[in-house]
């Protein structure tokens, strides 16, 4: 399912529900074990998990660049939220009865050309992170990524 975006008084916020089978303790291993989320979110790297802590985004262009990201909002199985360059990302997990429900969201202070990118990547990282607590992790799919980046595409222009 597509992301929402709407709008408020400072920014952009793009919305991801992604029900889940798995309990919040399984999703949460998923976003905050360094050996799981490299399965899926391979520039991530968890240093210090707290708020307040540390996430390196690795740039893996080859030049070892690292950026740090400022964790600004820690609930143990709950809420992990970190800056993301001049935005920010939200995980929250909730438990449902038939599992749990993840949600992402993105705060952005501007929509780019670059934003659509950034929207479909999302999207195909939490298809690979469902995919790895299904018990098998799957490497980038270039082609799904691509037709996701042509509807958040058209969604970004109607929303911009």
């Amino acid at each position: 399912m597509i992301a929402s975006i709407h709008k408020n008084e400072s920014a952009y916020i793009v919305q991801y529900d992604r029900p889940l089978k798995q309990t919040v303790s399984e999703v949460w291993a998923a976003l905050t074990e360094n050996d799981r989320l490299e399965k899926w979110m391979t520039n991530l790297q968890i240093e210090d998990l707290r708020k307040g802590g540390n996430i390196k985004f690795d740039m893996k262009d080859g030049s070892g660049t690292f950026i740090d990201m400022e964790i600004t909002d820690y609930e143990p199985l709950s809420v992990l939220e970190f800056t993301w360059g001049k935005d920010r990302v939200r995980f929250e997990v909730s438990a449902k009865p038939e599992g749990s429900l993840l949600v992402l969201k993105e705060f952005i202070g501007g929509l780019t050309p670059h934003t659509p990118k950034d929207l479909a990547g999302w999207h195909v990282c939490l298809d690979m992170m469902a995919a790895l607590l299904d018990g098998h992790a799957i490497d980038f799919p270039m082609d799904e990524w691509k037709k996701w980046y042509e509807q958040y595409d058209v969604l970004v222009k109607q929303v911009g």
